[in-house]
């Protein structure tokens, strides 16, 4: 049952927790500079102003020490070099979202789901894939699940502290 436990829920979360502190990060330490320098790709924002350079600096760095610190514990020596690419592969995968829903015609904070929940994750499972240790498949589904629930709760406790300008 532990083996099960472990495997399927427990070592998922542990995993991807760099990639989560990466995503969430520049929501809290973000803002200034927008990223694509008001620039447009014909008249629409490559990313748009909610996405950061001072966000997108924070959020890697923010990955990066969570996954130092799990590098920390004994057999998990390998989370640093895989936390650090789950950083730039969740911030890839946001980026992507964003400049997908600008080019589309979405206006900013406008909801998509997909984008919004699960490039980041997707993007920091592929960026990490190459160093191994990926969780089971049983895993990977938990952690599409749990992200499903904890996106939005997250960005709703976002938006009721004032961190956030839209709930999702």
């Amino acid at each position: 049952m532990y083996d099960w436990l472990y495997l399927t829920i427990i070592y998922p979360i542990i995993f991807i927790f760099p990639a989560y502190v990466a995503n969430g990060a520049p929501v809290i330490f973000g803002g200034g500079m927008p990223l694509d320098l008001n620039r447009r790709i014909g008249k629409k924002r490559i990313f748009g102003n909610h996405k950061t350079v001072k966000g997108l600096i924070a959020g890697i760095c923010s990955g990066i020490i969570i996954a130092f610190a799990e590098s920390l514990f004994p057999g998990y020596g390998f989370m640093l070099l895989v936390g650090t690419a789950q950083s730039f592969g969740a911030h890839a995968g946001d980026l992507l979202g964003s400049f997908i829903k600008r080019q589309k015609g979405y206006t900013e904070g406008e909801k998509s789901i997909i984008m919004d929940q699960y490039f980041f994750l997707v993007m920091a499972l592929l960026f990490s894939m190459p160093f191994g240790n990926l969780p089971s498949i049983y895993g990977i589904i938990f952690l599409f699940i749990l992200t499903g629930i904890m996106h939005p709760l997250t960005n709703l406790i976002a938006h009721t502290l004032k961190l956030k300008e839209v709930p999702w």
